[in-house]
């Protein structure tokens, strides 16, 4: 399945998510952050969500600042959103919001383009388009091909993924539809491979019974399905609990085995501000390479 591409040489992309979070974030580490992406040859940076803390007030002047910081990027810049910007905005206390009022400004402000940001772009795929279908709100959820892999993000928030809440029907539907349709788009183009990005940490290791894991219950089973019958590599990147791993957390339920072409990355969050690097090498035996990028202005000072 790799003869389309094998004459490709290798390339990269860049993997952030979970910041900013303070003033010194926006100020300092996220700044840092570009300023060390924008260095690296890279053909893209995915941000997976969490624009600012969950206890931070959902305004708009909040979504256009993270818009003008990501348009600074000198590489095409895509982005899924997190639970901070929409799902945790009904806090009690000052600045609290409607959550599906807040989504559909967070749509209108950054996710309302048909390419990704940044001062280089790349188009892409919106659910939203075209508009005549059961799904036409879901303007977040993108899907975009790039020399051979096919990428797919969609809204699946923290901590629970607003499962039980009258939201979730609907967006759970339009996720599974999305995440059916790049797998299927996959092996029509015999792909390299998918890489899926969302926000949550969907509780791989969580019995399917506990509550933390029923709204992740269908996505999980749905992307097992998908990646045992592409039988190529998948990438499961999230953010969520920033706790920086890359690993292979999803068991077939079929076999009750690994499930050995699925990779999950989980990026770097909140208080560390680094990034991963991700290698295609179509030649190689493991298409997808991960390094992490330590960015040195935002290392912490340890003592010994």
């Amino acid at each position: 399945m790799q003869t389309a591409y094998a004459a490709e040489t290798a390339w990269t992309f860049g993997l952030i998510g979970d910041i900013p979070y303070n003033d010194k974030a926006v100020t300092n580490d996220l700044p840092n952050l570009l300023e060390d992406l924008n260095r690296a040859p890279l053909e893209f940076v995915i941000h997976d969500g969490d624009i600012k803390s969950g206890a931070s007030p959902c305004t708009d002047a909040v979504f256009v600042d993270r818009r003008e910081q990501f348009q600074t990027s000198q590489h095409p810049f895509f982005y899924v959103p997190g639970d901070n910007e929409w799902c945790d905005c009904d806090r009690p206390g000052e600045g609290s919001a409607d959550p599906i009022e807040r989504l559909a400004k967070l749509r209108s402000i950054l996710c309302n383009t048909p390419s990704s940001l940044g001062l280089r772009t790349l188009p892409l795929i919106r659910q939203s388009n075209p508009p005549a279908t059961p799904f036409s709100e879901f303007s977040e959820n993108i899907r975009w091909r790039h020399r051979g892999v096919v990428f797919v993000g969609v809204n699946v928030p923290g901590s629970s993924n607003r499962y039980g809440k009258p939201d979730y029907d609907l967006r759970n539907r339009a996720n599974l539809a999305w995440i059916r349709s790049a797998f299927r788009e996959a092996a029509e183009q015999k792909a390299l491979g998918v890489v899926l990005i969302l926000q949550a940490n969907p509780h791989f290791e969580t019995p399917p019974k506990e509550p933390i894991r029923q709204g992740f219950n269908q996505l999980l089973e749905t992307v097992a399905l998908e990646t045992l019958a592409l039988g190529r590599p998948v990438v499961f990147v999230h953010g969520d609990s920033h706790s920086f791993r890359i690993d292979k957390p999803l068991i077939a339920a079929s076999s009750g085995r690994r499930i050995e072409n699925l990779t999950r990355v989980e990026t770097f969050g909140n208080p560390d501000a680094h990034w991963v690097q991700v290698t295609v090498d179509p030649s190689a035996t493991q298409v997808f390479r991960f390094d992490p990028r330590i960015v040195e202005k935002n290392r912490h000072p340890h003592q010994p």
